[in-house]
């Protein structure tokens, strides 16, 4: 499999976790018409989402599912 760091994989969560959250304060934002309960919102959402995509990405990572191994990598794992 691939030679990836968890470092990449907290990257990952944490960029994507900062797009969710602005999305998520703006749309609750607009819905309510309140900024304090948007960013309350927001704020109650960030860390429970972001310890679960990081627990997914985690998990998918492990997951061989669609993965394809080349014939390099297959005879590099035989010597």
């Amino acid at each position: 499999m691939k030679n990836i760091a968890r470092k990449r994989h907290i990257l990952k969560t944490l960029t994507w976790r900062a797009v969710g959250t602005i999305d998520t304060v703006v749309l609750s934002w607009l819905i309510s018409g309140d900024a304090k309960i948007g960013l309350s919102i927001g704020g109650a959402e960030l860390f429970t989402k972001m310890a679960l995509y990081y627990i997914h990405e985690r998990a998918w990572y492990r997951c061989k599912f669609g993965v394809k191994i080349k014939k390099e990598e297959n005879v590099n794992k035989l010597n």
